[in-house]
C-alpha cells in the first residue's frame, strides 16, 4: 500500500476526546488511508518522524473575520504556523455577500470595518466569493456563514430602518439562496449596525430558514449595558422557537459591574442544554477583545458607513452631539476606561499605533470623546483598537466549561504589517495547549483538542473532518506538546509560536518548523452538498 505522505512514530490524539495513543498516520489523495501501528511494508513519498510529539486533526477556527483577508494575503500566515487548517468566516453579522449592485460600496465598507481590510467586492453572491477565492487559493479551507448585516444591506433600501413584512421575506430568500450554495448558517452581530436593528421577529425569521437546512446560528448577541444576561436569553429563545443550532460568539464578560460573575451566563447555557435546546459558545483565550473604533460609536452616529460619517461630521453641532453621546459610554452605556483602549490600526497615522486613546488625547490636548470620534472621521473603518474590557478568571471559567469550543476572533494574517493587531490571530491555538493544558493546568489534552477540532465540526456539519479517522480529509496539525507556546503579545503581536512543527491541509503540508511553504491547497468548503 503506497502512501503520499506517512507520520509515524507519533501520539495521536484523534480530536475525539479519546486518550492518547501511538500510532503511525497514513495520506493519500488528500485523506487519512491508513490509521494504526506501525507497518515496515508501508511505502511512502515523504515519510515524517514525529517520534515525541503529537499528531492531531488540523485545528478548526469557528470564528474569525477573515472574509477579505484570504484574499489579500492567501498565504494565511497566521493561520497556518499556530496549527489552523480552517477558518470559518461571515461572523457577527459582515460578510462579503450576498451583494446589492447599488449598495456594493456600503457592504465593502461594512465588512472592512471588522477586519480593517479592503478587497473590490466584484462579485454578487456565495458562488461568485468561491470563484474569486479559487482565482488565489488560500493555505487554509474557508467555512462561510451569511452575515445578518450584509443581509440588510442587499435586502432593504435603508438597511438602517426597520424591517417590514417585505425586507424580511426579502432577507430570507437572499439566506435561503446562500445556504444553497453551502453557507454554514446565519451571524448575527446585534451591536452593530444594521443588524442591530433587527427586532427578535426578523431573528427568528432567519434562523428558521437556518433550521429548516440544519445550518448553525452564530450570534454576536445583545449585550448593551444592563442587558448582558438577556442577551443570552434573547439568543437562547431563537433556539428554542426555532430548533436551530445556537453558537453564542465569544462568550465574555465586557462591562466591568459584571467582572467575576461567569457563573451568570454559564447557569443560563447550562439550564437550556439540560432542556435539550442545541447550544453552545466559544471562547478566545485572552483578556482582551479588538474590533473597528467605529463599532464603539452610537448607533445613530455610525449610521450610513464611514462615508456619511465624514460628511456629517463637518456640521459643528452635529459634532458636539455626537461627542456628547460618545462621552456617555459605549454599548448603552459601558464605562470608557481609555488608557484600556489601544489604536491597533491607523492607516497614515502610524505614529498613533500602540497609543491608547488616553495617551492620543494627551497628546493631541483634546477630551478623549472627541479624539475617538476624530480617528473614526478621519479613518473610517479601518481604524482598529483593541479594548482591554475583561478578566482571566471570568475567560477562564469559560474556557474550561463543557459547552465551549476555541475561536480566535481573529484574522488570518500576513506575518509583515505595520498594524498592531490583536495576539490573538497569531496565537490563540498554542496558547490553549501550551499555557492552559500544560502550564496554567485547566484542560487535559485530549479535551482541549477536541474543543478546537471535532466539536467545532460537529456543530458547523462539516463532514469527514475535525477527527484522525480512515477515510477522512487529512488536515492535521504535528506538535511538541512540551514546547509548544504562544509568542504574540500585545506589545509584539507578530511573534509566531513556538513547538508546531507542520500543518497539514488535504494531504499538503502548508507550514513545517515556523515557515510557510508556497502550497495553497485550501477552499471554500460547502456544507450540505
Amino acid at each position: 500500500m503506497d502512501m503520499d505522505v506517512l507520520f509515524t512514530g507519533g501520539t495521536v490524539v484523534d480530536g475525539t476526546g479519546a486518550a492518547p495513543r501511538p500510532a503511525d498516520v497514513g495520506i493519500r489523495d488528500g485523506l487519512i488511508e491508513y490509521l494504526g501501528p506501525g507497518r515496515p511494508e508501508l511505502v511512502a513519498a515523504e515519510t515524517v518522524d514525529c517520534s515525541g510529539m503529537v499528531v492531531a486533526p488540523g485545528f478548526i477556527d469557528i470564528h474569525t473575520h477573515s472574509d477579505l483577508t484570504v484574499l489579500a494575503a492567501p498565504s494565511a500566515d497566521s493561520a497556518v504556523l499556530q496549527g489552523v487548517t480552517t477558518q470559518v468566516t461571515g461572523n457577527c453579522g459582515f460578510s462579503p455577500f450576498p451583494v446589492h449592485p447599488d449598495r456594493r460600496d456600503l457592504l465593502s465598507d461594512h465588512v472592512g470595518g471588522i477586519g480593517g481590510e479592503t478587497v473590490p467586492v466584484d462579485w454578487s453572491d456565495l458562488d461568485g466569493y468561491a470563484e474569486r477565492l479559487g482565482q488565489s487559493p488560500p493555505s487554509i479551507n474557508v467555512v462561510a456563514l451569511v452575515g445578518h448585516g450584509a443581509l440588510r444591506i442587499a435586502a432593504m433600501a435603508d438597511p438602517y430602518a426597520a424591517a417590514d413584512d417585505a425586507d424580511v421575506r426579502g432577507m430570507c430568500a437572499l439566506l435561503a439562496a446562500a445556504l444553497e450554495q453551502g453557507a454554514a448558517g446565519l451571524s448575527t452581530g446585534l451591536t452593530y449596525p444594521p443588524s442591530a436593528l433587527a427586532d427578535p421577529a426578523e431573528i427568528q425569521a432567519l434562523a428558521a430558514e437556518c433550521a429548516a437546512r440544519g445550518r448553525l446560528y452564530a450570534t454576536h448577541a445583545r449585550g448593551m449595558a444592563g442587558n448582558e444576561q438577556g442577551a443570552i436569553d434573547e439568543a437562547i429563545e431563537v433556539s428554542r422557537a426555532t430548533g436551530v443550532r445556537l453558537e453564542y460568539s465569544h462568550l465574555a464578560l465586557n462591562n466591568p459591574v459584571n467582572w467575576g460573575r461567569a457563573a451568570d451566563p454559564l447557569r443560563r447555557f447550562e439550564s437550556a442544554a439540560e432542556q435539550g435546546l442545541p447550544v453552545g459558545f466559544d471562547v478566545y483565550p485572552y483578556d482582551a477583545s479588538s474590533s473597528s473604533a467605529l463599532q464603539y460609536l452610537p448607533d445613530w452616529v455610525q449610521r450610513g458607513g464611514s462615508a456619511e460619517l465624514a460628511r456629517r461630521a463637518a456640521d459643528p453641532d452635529w459634532r458636539s452631539a455626537a461627542e456628547r453621546a460618545i462621552a456617555e459610554g459605549f454599548f448603552g452605556g459601558i464605562p470608557w476606561y481609555w488608557e484600556r483602549i489601544v489604536l491597533s490600526a491607523a492607516p497614515g497615522m502610524d505614529d498613533m499605533v500602540g497609543l491608547s486613546v488616553g495617551q492620543i488625547a494627551e497628546q493631541w490636548d483634546r477630551p478623549p470623546e472627541g479624539v475617538l470620534l476624530d480617528i473614526c472621521v478621519r479613518l473610517g473603518s479601518a481604524a482598529q483598537v483593541v479594548l482591554h474590557y475583561r478578566t482571566e478568571q471570568d475567560m477562564r471559567a469559560f474556557l474550561a466549561h463543557p459547552l465551549s469550543v476555541v475561536g480566535s476572533d481573529g484574522l488570518a494574517r500576513p506575518l509583515a504589517g505595520q498594524d498592531h493587531p490583536h495576539p490573538r490571530s497569531f496565537g490563540a491555538f498554542p496558547r490553549v495547549v501550551g499555557r492552559y493544558v500544560r502550564d496554567v493546568p485547566l484542560l487535559d489534552l485530549p479535551g482541549a483538542v477536541r474543543k478546537m477540532t471535532s466539536e467545532p465540526a460537529r456543530r458547523l456539519g462539516l463532514a469527514r473532518r475535525g477527527v484522525l479517522q480512515q477515510g477522512f480529509v487529512a488536515d492535521l496539525v504535528v506538535f511538541d506538546a512540551g514546547r509548544v507556546a504562544d509568542r504574540a503579545s500585545f506589545a509584539e503581536p507578530r511573534r509566531i509560536p513556538q513547538g508546531i512543527h507542520r500543518t497539514v491541509v488535504s494531504g499538503t503540508t502548508v507550514a513545517v518548523d515556523g515557515r510557510v511553504t508556497p502550497a495553497r491547497p485550501g477552499r471554500l468548503v460547502r456544507c450540505g452538498q
